[in-house]
């Protein structure tokens, strides 16, 4: 049982012995690809000893029995915690998402229900935010634009850790968020207290560690300037500082006008490009891996709706993985946890079984 493990355990002590070295560290991004990878081994490595030394005191244990009746009594508690710790190696043994150490850009766009999409808009990207705070990761604007009550037609923004664990990276806690969140409450702008219905959408983007990580040719990109304009359409500067990114080979169109410069737009633009290329690659992937992606549940098409969030009755439910709470006031301040990990765990699941067959 386990053979595979080996493997691991020996690509562990030589990542081990090369982070000892202080030669790779004048290799920063080899330094931080070494430092990811010792962090998701380190915990399969202390699994599998847990696992081993528990397999090694049942036998014991067993052998022992026949004639101390105190052993023979261990025997059901060591059995019932071998079989935990294998169930806990065998979900660590789980091939992980190549990006889920990364960070992320996360867009959210108000869609069907004119203001009060947006105001939803607004009201995701406050919890998106209270739920980085809690857990350490700090957060950027990217690029906004604002409705006219406040809220965001559509918002990027960058979100990043510090953990070289990809259990708890960015993206392998954020990456099932994307879809369509449907809202039922009433609106700010409803006289008769009548309930109404309305949606955002959310993509959850990886983004690219080094800009040399992905290359882009220049001559793949279109460029083109305009002034930036603001909520009604009005011009909010006198300069062409605003930026459209056409990326040739995809068709991927990023348009930025949040920064006074050019420069500044154009090198934002370019780091959600980067982000959006590096996610249609995975999703060519996917494609060609169609059995395997049908087993998940990540996605990162808007068109799917996810989840919806009912004011009235105080209510959140998740459509994929049918987790329900009354606790939706907690959930908009950011307490998001067991949402997410309602779709983690449903995932995690399905790669099991998927396995198993």
């Amino acid at each position: 049982m386990f053979e595979s493990v080996q493997g691991l355990l020996d690509e562990h002590d030589s990542i081990q012995a090369q982070l000892g070295d202080p030669a790779v560290y004048a290799d920063q991004r080899l330094a931080r690809k070494l430092g990811r990878r010792s962090a998701q081994l380190n915990g399969i490595v202390e699994a599998y000893h847990k696992w081993e030394g528990l397999r090694d005191d049942l036998a014991a244990a067993k052998e022992m029995a026949a004639e101390d009746p105190e052993f023979a009594a261990e025997v059901p508690e060591l059995e019932a915690s071998l079989e935990a710790a294998a169930a806990k190696l065998r979900r660590l043994l789980i091939p992980r998402d190549p990006d889920d150490a990364r960070n992320v850009i996360l867009e959210v766009k108000g869609g069907e229900g004119g203001d009060e999409a947006a105001l939803f808009a607004g009201d995701l990207l406050r919890m998106y935010t209270r739920y980085a705070e809690s857990r350490g990761w700090k957060t950027e604007i990217i690029s906004a634009t604002e409705s006219d009550l406040g809220g965001y037609k559509d918002v990027q923004v960058a979100v990043k850790g510090s953990s070289n664990d990809p259990a708890e990276g960015v993206y392998a806690r954020l990456k099932f968020e994307g879809g369509v969140h449907r809202v039922q409450r009433v609106p700010v702008t409803e006289s008769q207290g009548r309930i109404h219905t309305s949606a955002a959408g959310v993509l959850v983007l990886p983004e690219v560690d080094e800009p040399e990580e992905l290359e882009i040719s220049p001559n793949d990109l279109k460029i083109d300037v305009y002034r930036s304009s603001g909520p009604g359409g009005q011009s909010v500067n006198t300069t062409d500082s605003a930026v459209r990114i056409t990326h040739l080979p995809t068709g991927i169109v990023v348009a930025m006008q949040n920064e006074k410069s050019q420069l500044q737009n154009r090198e934002a633009g370019m780091r959600v490009l980067r982000a959006r290329i590096l996610a249609h690659q995975q999703e060519q992937i996917d494609a060609a891996n169609s059995e395997q992606r049908k087993s998940q549940i990540r996605t990162m098409d808007r068109s799917e709706r996810i989840r919806t969030y009912n004011y009235p009755e105080n209510r959140i439910a998740d459509h994929r993985t049918g987790y329900k709470a009354y606790n939706l006031d907690q959930v908009m301040n950011g307490d998001l946890e067991p949402v997410i990990q309602s779709a983690i765990e449903m995932d995690e699941q399905a790669r099991l079984d998927a396995i198993g067959d």
